[in-house]
Parts: C-alpha cells; sequence; structure tokens
C-alpha cells in the first residue's frame, strides 16, 4: 500500500451550506453548500447563521483545502478562469443532520472526481479573495512548467497479425 504524500499547505476554511425548502413533494428540504469562510469560525457546527422564509443558512463545520506541489497546473488554470471556485462535498451522514462536509478543495479534477459518489452534494462556490492570494502564492512558489512530449506511434508490425503455429504443430 502507497501513502499520498501529504499537503505542502493546508488553509483551514469554515463550510456555509443552505437549507431550502423543496416544491416537490417527495423531499422535504433542499441542501446545498453555497460558500467558505476564510479560517474557522468560532462557532459550533450547525448553527444557524440567518433564517429566511424559504432557506436557512448554517455554519456546517470546518474543512481544508489541501494544497500539493504536484496539482498547481490545475490550481493555475482554476485562478486564471475568470471565476475561480472552491469545490464543498457534503456527504450523506446517520447523525442528527442529513450531511457532514467531508471535503473541500481547488483543484477542478478532485471537485469532478467527488461527482462520482451519486450520494455526494458537490456545489462549486466562489473563491474568496483571501483563499485566491494564498493559493496564488502557493502556485508562484512551486509550480513547475513541463514541457509537452507528444509520443510517436510505433508503426503496426503485419507479422504480429500473422497465424503462428504452436509447439505442438498446430495453427
Amino acid at each position: 500500500m502507497t501513502l499520498a504524500a501529504p499537503p505542502l499547505q493546508r488553509i483551514p476554511v469554515g463550510v456555509v451550506v443552505e437549507r431550502r425548502k423543496s416544491g416537490s413533494p417527495w423531499i422535504e428540504f433542499i441542501w446545498r453548500g453555497i460558500g467558505v469562510l476564510p479560517d474557522e469560525p468560532a462557532m459550533t457546527p450547525w448553527t444557524v447563521i440567518r433564517e429566511q422564509r424559504e432557506a436557512t443558512l448554517f455554519y456546517a463545520g470546518s474543512a481544508t483545502v489541501d494544497l500539493y506541489r504536484s496539482e498547481t497546473e490545475r490550481y493555475r488554470d482554476n485562478l486564471a478562469s475568470g471565476a475561480p471556485s472552491i469545490w464543498i462535498v457534503l456527504s450523506p451522514s446517520e447523525g442528527a443532520w442529513p450531511y457532514a462536509v467531508s471535503a473541500v478543495t481547488a483543484d477542478p479534477a478532485e471537485g469532478e472526481a467527488f461527482t462520482e459518489a451519486a450520494a455526494n452534494l458537490v456545489e462549486a462556490v466562489p473563491m474568496p479573495e483571501a483563499l485566491h492570494q494564498t493559493i496564488e502564492s502557493f502556485v508562484a512558489e512551486h509550480h513547475v512548467e513541463r514541457q509537452f512530449v507528444k509520443r510517436e506511434r510505433r508503426r503496426a508490425d503485419p507479422e504480429a497479425l500473422a497465424r503462428r503455429r504452436r509447439e505442438d504443430g498446430r495453427e
């Protein structure tokens, strides 16, 4: 079993989740991540931040945005996209609340990979300026440009497809 390298930097964030009244007869509420707060607020998870008629905002808990040297190209592309995002991943929970914060990432590919588990709720939310600056500094310090080298295909060997006699003499 190989262990993944630890992140070079961890950015603590608080996750904000919205619970909205559903118009569907099959489910009562729609849950979704709507933002991250820089640093970890001094609140307990699932504290109500604001209540409105149709929606309630909760501080769902803390997480870390882990930064790896090997992913700097993806972070750079995210920052250059014009609308940098952070992906919030909520997974079903057996506890008092239906979801738990399972990950927060700045890597678009990782955010997309979390959608493969159909039960996860994954939302791309705007990246706060404080995170933008920290990730931009991380990319500037650790990114190494890699030259793309296209491999040349080998020509097909027509003899490789020909019938050969087996050791017992049969084809």
